[in-house]
């Protein structure tokens, strides 16, 4: 409607322009062909007037000439004044038909008539008239006259535009209605353009909506064979790509799930029979030459790596069928940290780091699978003795009203820019190159994810290159209840201060 009105306006403004130029213009042409034709008598009554004895008679004669000239109506007024390149000494005092004297000549339009015997020019002032509220505009035509004995004046015709003004009143009044009319058959048009178009937008939005949310049988009503009949059958044979494609996925991932799970499970009993005759050869390595008891004893170590890969093969496959469940009990989280640092501590002594833990004074207590969490950390622990290249690993525990928390902080290698999304990808490694032969399954970072997942907590990881690595467990004190922020800050404080330097 707004670009409507802006349309009308300027068409109507350029109409109303064209036809005010054309009513001035036509009466224009009709005053100035008149004004030639009053001009030529006025002359000749100059000429055949013997009134000339002295300046009084040659006034009267003037005034009746004039007065001849203009009429009885109020069509137009004459104005007769002396020129101002007159030299003469027989002064004749301006002569005028109506209230319209000779101070409403504007003094250019005098100008150029003294300067222009010939011909006629034209001006459009606005002049005060009695009965009109306002200044009439009027057109003005003067034209020179040659007076016996008092020689060059000017004889200007005002004629009062009243009837073309009162015609573009009415003009405007139509303009304004008809306009105002149009503006409102145009949103009348607009709003039933814009629900044609738009219901159907809408419809494909709510369609679209439902479908994220998982609805794949949901479609767009297609009627007709309109440009918005094109879009829903296009629609809707887009959506019936995705729900194939997605079908098509979720029959792959329950193949591929149900692929790791019998292979895991149908290994074990491979596996125990191969553990069994490991140990046996690993116990009697004593007896054999050095090449095949070191052989005994590598065996003995993949052996171990094999049974941790099956167990956490199972284990990923239990998140992917959904089968995870938790044990919860009320526990102090304190507790747990200390277990876990119990059972590292050979590793740390092997490995030349030393661990130390930050006890808040407090009690951590919260609800949650003991199992579960003392896996998650002491994935976290291991994980920071082994990347902690001999240096002190930091444990933080911290608690607050709505959640309980714990910090594992090494001072190794780090991570690099975007690589603390990525460790728990299941199988990733920072270095692509190192053998898989080493460290561990490269699952249990991505188990340790999913058992926070299931405890609805978080687990977050920072670092940076050389400064090493940070790792946040976040639980809530009750199964269930939403964490509005985590008791401990993930980055170090040393770390955060040197960002915002």
């Amino acid at each position: 409607m707004l670009l409507g009105m802006l349309v009308l306006g300027a068409v109507g403004s350029y109409l109303y322009q064209r036809i005010g130029d054309r009513l001035v213009q036509g009466r224009a042409d009709l005053a100035t062909a008149e004004a030639v034709q009053l001009t030529v008598t006025a002359q000749a009554k100059f000429y055949s007037t013997d009134k000339t004895q002295n300046t009084d008679a040659l006034t009267i004669a003037a005034q009746s000439i004039i007065g001849e000239i203009a009429g009885t109506e109020r069509s137009r007024y004459v104005v007769l004044s002396r020129l101002s390149t007159n030299v003469s000494s027989f002064i004749v005092n301006p002569v005028v038909s109506g209230e319209v004297n000779a101070s409403y000549i504007p003094e250019a339009l005098e100008t150029a008539v003294a300067g222009d015997a010939a011909n006629q020019k034209v001006q459009i002032v606005s002049i005060p008239l009695s009965g009109e509220a306002e200044p009439v505009p009027c057109l003005v035509i003067g034209q020179q006259v040659d007076l016996p004995v008092a020689r060059g004046y000017g004889i200007y015709y005002v004629y009062p535009l009243q009837r073309e003004r009162a015609t573009l009143e009415v003009i405007s009044q139509i303009f304004l209605s008809g306009g105002l009319v149009l503006v409102l058959l145009i949103g009348a048009v607009a709003y039933v353009v814009t629900r044609l178009v738009v219901t159907p937008v809408r419809q494909a939005a709510l369609v679209a909506e439902r479908l994220a949310a998982g609805r794949l049988t949901e479609r767009m009503v297609s009627r007709g064979e309109d440009d918005l009949a094109s879009l829903a059958t296009s629609f809707n044979a887009m959506a019936e790509g995705l729900q194939r494609q997605i079908r098509q996925l979720e029959d792959l991932s329950r193949v591929q799930q149900r692929f790791v799970s019998d292979v895991s499970h149908e290994l074990r009993t491979p596996l125990t029979t191969i553990r069994m005759a490991g140990d046996l050869i690993y116990d009697s390595r004593t007896q054999f030459d050095p090449v095949v008891a070191r052989s005994a004893e590598l065996l003995r170590g993949e052996l171990d790596r094999f049974e941790a890969l099956l167990a956490d093969l199972l284990e990923v496959s239990r998140f992917d069928a959904g089968a995870a469940v938790l044990d919860t009990e009320p526990t102090d989280l304190r507790r747990t940290v200390a277990k876990v640092v119990d059972g590292c501590q050979q590793l740390a002594e092997r490995k030349g780091s030393r661990i130390t833990v930050s006890d808040p004074g407090v009690p951590c207590e919260a609800t949650y699978d003991p199992r579960r969490v003392e896996r998650v950390l002491r994935n976290l622990v291991v994980n920071a003795i082994e990347h902690g290249e001999g240096k002190p690993v930091e444990i933080r525990v911290g608690t607050n009203d709505d959640a309980v928390a714990v910090v594992v902080r090494d001072h190794g290698v780090g991570l690099r820019p975007g690589e603390s999304g990525l460790v728990f990808n299941r199988f990733w490694r920072a270095d692509p190159a190192r053998a898989r032969t080493t460290g561990g399954t490269g699952l249990g970072l991505a188990i340790a994810l999913e058992d926070a997942r299931l405890h609805s907590g978080w687990l977050q990881a920072w670092g940076a290159p050389g400064d090493g690595s940070s790792f946040r467990l976040t639980l809530p004190r009750a199964p269930g209840t939403p964490i509005g922020s985590s008791p401990l800050p993930l980055k170090p404080v040393a770390a955060v201060t040197e960002a915002a330097g």
